[in-house]
């Protein structure tokens, strides 16, 4: 068998995510006491907690303080990640670390050679004793053989030079201590995070995430499931409930496939998905196709939305199971408040543990559908069936046209204005096919030219191409493209930089664009400040994004840093941005007192 090339094994993957949701369903209805036993072959070849993977001391001796590294069979540490700092009054000094050769690797993560450390590594600090006690910061990262990189990790000594003693606390015990970027710590970008509080934070960021706008192209399916269940309370409760397993299992299938990219060395994150030109591609042909269903030029879809003449109880849960996949699909890109941690977390545990908080992130977006159909008086608001039911199902038909101009227009970020065309063309070949379509009895010739059109859409996906898009997204001529390079010698300069990593498929990314990000208030405050503005293009995979986001402890975008002028650790702002907010943050990152009609 031929081996398939690492970009067309992601984009085989995620060309199967939807069918996953769908095979899970069946899989999940046939063991219900087990709803991870498909995964059990993934379970064999779990990940040690950082801590266990790399076990670090100081240590002295009689030639003075030594740093040690026990290291984990089948785990590296990076030489380049190593660097410790002498903090004082919330000043870090870089200390020199006197470290051995290592071996020279192939890292798929970072594509690129680099040096690692297995097994034991021991090294001398360059430290002047001192009578007071010296406070350390010790940053490090590494990653394991069978795939997974660890988020950089931060630890904190005190050490008492006259007592010979060292004692290990955090940023908060340690006085005098900076505070460490979010994204540092064990594993998650919080070294206090524990599996329930993980569970906690994925829920409550799933309640969040019906609120995101990520959503909005979705709520006229949960509108028809609940107009078509309101006027029977079991039926209403049933739909609830397979509607929140669609969503539920949906989340688990694409964060499988998403572990399992990341344990085959692909780079990727949350909403990964959207980043192939096929799933959006196709996903834009699914929407289409739904759009006239709902508008009546053909039944097909009926079975998928649990729309038409005859609701039987069977065809209105499917529908609801594959409503809850759908939602899925277009909201899992985006990310709420509280779920950044959560998911950090995750990644970094065993498939079982890991699972299980995504589960509970479906569970939150379900929640509120499911509980709204345990609230009678949402029935009794609702008109009796009749043809009101039919002039409702057209006008949503509209939401589903919406969705598919949006989604070609994220194809058109990543495959350019010839990936459009040729989409379009499918899009036509799709809707010749189901005028074609023979009905109520088959017809040889004209289901052939049907199937031959249907057949002509489908090829044309391998077609697409990705291209590299030199504009940024917003119209805003301030914004330079990132590299860490450009961070690194902005930062030397010493002014203060606004990174803002987005993505043309990430709505809550385009509404702040829009709304705080291209407004003339910022623009004036980045030149009047000497702000330096990065942005990072999420939308096709980037390796280089994807080490920014692992370093702050976030799976996807958005992610706003705002790095101070002073050299300080970056700032992370919250996702869903305040023009009044950003402005008094700009001012504070340059230590610059308010001005004459910025922030109120």
């Amino acid at each position: 068998m031929a081996v398939m090339t690492k970009s067309f094994r992601k984009n085989f993957l995620v060309l199967l995510t939807i069918l996953l949701a769908m095979a899970s369903v069946g899989a999940s209805a046939q063991n219900s006491d087990n709803p991870f036993a498909s995964l059990s072959s993934a379970q064999e070849n779990t990940f040690l907690p950082v801590d266990e993977a790399y076990r670090q001391d100081l240590l002295f001796d009689a030639n003075g303080l030594n740093g040690l590294f026990q290291i984990a069979p089948e785990y590296y540490l990076y030489r380049e990640k190593l660097a410790l700092y002498r903090v004082d009054s919330g000043e870090k000094t870089p200390i020199p670390l006197n470290l051995p050769t290592g071996e020279v690797i192939w890292d798929d993560y970072f594509e690129k050679e680099t040096e690692v450390y297995r097994g034991q590594l021991e090294f001398a600090l360059d430290l002047p004793e001192s009578g007071s006690t010296t406070r350390l910061e010790l940053h490090y990262q590494g990653c394991a053989d069978a795939g997974l990189c660890y988020p950089p990790q931060t630890r904190y000594y005190s050490v008492d030079f006259a007592n010979r003693a060292i004692q290990p606390g955090d940023s908060a015990s340690i006085a005098g201590a900076s505070t460490p970027p979010a994204g540092s710590g064990t594993a998650t970008g919080s070294s206090n995070v524990t599996l329930s509080l993980a569970l906690l934070l994925a829920f409550a960021g799933g309640l969040i995430l019906n609120l995101m706008p990520c959503v909005f192209p979705v709520l006229s399916i949960k509108l028809l499931a609940v107009s078509q269940a309101a006027q029977n309370a079991s039926q209403r409760h049933h739909h609830g409930w397979a509607y929140t397993l669609g969503v539920v299992v949906s989340f688990v299938a694409i964060a499988a496939v998403m572990l399992a990219l990341r344990a085959g060395g692909e780079a990727v994150g949350w909403g990964f998905q959207l980043q192939s030109p096929w799933l959006v591609a196709a996903l834009a042909y699914l929407f289409f196709t739904m759009g006239l269903s709902l508008s009546g030029m053909t039944e097909l879809g009926s079975s998928l939305m649990g729309i038409g003449g005859s609701l039987n109880k069977r065809q209105g849960l499917s529908g609801s199971v594959a409503s809850g996949a759908l939602a899925t699909l277009v909201a899992s890109p985006c990310t709420a408040p509280l779920m950044g941690s959560a998911l950090g977390f995750a990644v970094t545990q065993p498939p079982l543990i890991a699972l299980s908080v995504f589960a509970a992130l479906g569970a939150g977006m379900a929640a509120p559908f499911l509980l709204l159909t345990y609230i009678p008086a949402l029935a009794e608001k609702l008109p009796k069936p009749g043809p009101w039911m039919d002039r409702l199902k057209q006008l949503l038909a509209f939401p589903m046209y919406l969705t598919a101009v949006w989604l070609l227009w994220v194809l058109g970020r990543q495959t350019g204005g010839d990936g459009i065309a040729l989409v379009l063309a499918g899009a036509v070949a799709i809707a010749f096919a189901l005028w074609l379509w023979p009905r109520p009895q088959w017809h040889w010739l004209r289901g052939a030219l049907a199937l031959a059109a249907l057949t002509l859409a489908v090829l044309l996906l391998p077609q697409l191409k990705t291209v590299n898009q030199a504009e940024p997204l917003s119209g805003s001529d301030y914004w330079e493209p990132y590299s860490a390079e450009r961070l690194e010698a902005a930062r030397g300069e010493g002014r203060a930089v606004l990174a803002n990593m987005t993505a043309a498929w990430c709505i809550t990314c385009l509404m702040n664009e829009k709304a705080v990000l291209s407004s003339t208030e910022v623009s004036d405050a980045l030149e009047r400040l000497n702000v330096v503005a990065l942005k990072g293009d999420w939308t096709n995979q980037d390796p280089r994004i994807s080490e920014l986001l692992a370093k702050y402890g976030r799976t996807s975008v958005p992610l706003y840093l705002l790095y101070p002028a002073d050299g300080g650790e970056a700032k992370i702002l919250p996702q869903i941005l305040s023009q009044d907010d950003l402005l008094q943050e700009l001012e504070n990152a340059v230590g610059s007192p308010l001005s004459t009609g910025s922030a109120q």
